[in-house]
Order: structure tokens, then sequence, then C-alpha cells
């Protein structure tokens, strides 16, 4: 009985193939089998924690450019990041998520990092889903925006954009608090 349900199941999502396979690998399909309804926006306002001191930092350093290279401005390091993401900008505040990644200073002119994470969700009905951010922080900037590519769970097939707005930055530890804002289309 399973295996009729399965070939039935297998023969109902190939029916729904509009079209035979273009060469050989590819055909469209209607979205509806996937489970896809329509798409909504949906805000989130998250605050994210780049400690780089103390006993367990959320952010370390994973390439130094050679010293003969490094500019006054750090262009070439990399930091590896698994950064808690809070409801208000306290640490100890609810925490809703991470976001993990890497970010690294890309730009020999000011401070621009390109930053390269994904807001993975585990709190209510985003546990398990992330959001994928991907593009130029220009740390200095007031407002930064950065798109969102991508994301899973809850968010596959999302796009959209993030504003980042630095909430407090300590020059002695490099430690900062960052509100960012999330516009996101998914289904």
């Amino acid at each position: 009985m399973a295996a009729l349900f399965y070939i039935f199941t297998i023969s109902l999502l190939f029916s729904s193939v509009s079209g035979k396979l273009q060469d050989d690998f590819a055909a469209e399909i209607d979205a509806k089998v996937l489970g896809f309804r329509k798409e909504k926006l949906t805000h989130f306002r998250v605050y994210w924690h780049d400690i780089l001191s103390g006993q367990k930092p959320t952010s370390i350093q994973i390439v130094k450019p050679p010293s003969s290279v490094l500019a006054s401005n750090g262009f070439g390091i990399v930091s590896m990041i698994d950064n808690p993401l809070t409801v208000g900008p306290e640490l100890k505040s609810k925490l809703v998520g991470r976001a993990q990644g890497f970010y690294a200073l890309a730009s020999q002119e000011e401070l621009g990092l390109l930053m390269t994470m994904n807001f993975v969700f585990d709190e209510g009905k985003y546990n398990g889903s992330t959001i994928t951010v991907m593009g130029r922080n220009a740390v200095l900037n007031k407002v930064r925006e950065m798109p969102v590519i991508g994301g899973s769970g809850l968010f596959r097939f999302a796009r959209g954009y993030v504003e980042a707005r630095t909430h407090t930055f300590d020059l002695k530890t490099g430690d900062a608090t960052v509100e960012y804002n999330v516009y996101v289309l998914h289904y």
C-alpha cells in the first residue's frame, strides 16, 4: 500500500510539469505543487551583537593579511561570526536566533565590509528557518542597506533587503550592537 501511495505521489508531481524536460534536466513546474501560495512581506527588527572581547567572543578573526599589505583600515581581515540576534538592544533581551557567517574588510579606501551571513531563527513559527544576507556594509554610514538573497524553511525563495544601524560601538573592545530591520518577501 505504501508503494502505491509513493507511485501516486510521484506521478502527481510529474503530471504538474508543464511541457517536457528541456535539455534532459530542466522543466517548469507549477509552484503550487511545492506548497507556495500568495507571496507576503514580513518585517523583522533584531539586534545583532558582535562580541570581540571576553572569554567567549562571537566574532573571531580567521584571516590576517600579510603585514606588508596591511592597510591602516584593516583591509583583508576576515572574521567568522556566530552573533546573537535579540529583540532588544540589550544582550540579555530575548534571543530569537543567531547570525552565522563571516565579514571581511573589503575596501582599501574606507571601512567597507563584505557581509555574508545567515540569520538562523530559533523562535516561534520561524524556528529552523533562515534568511541569507550578502552585501556591502559601509560601517561608518548611519544606515547601510544590504540585499536578502535567499533563505530556507519558511523563507524559501526569499528576497528583500536589510537596513543596518549601529546602536552602540565600544572603541576599546570593538564590541558592537547593530539594529537590523529586515524586509523579506516570501511565500
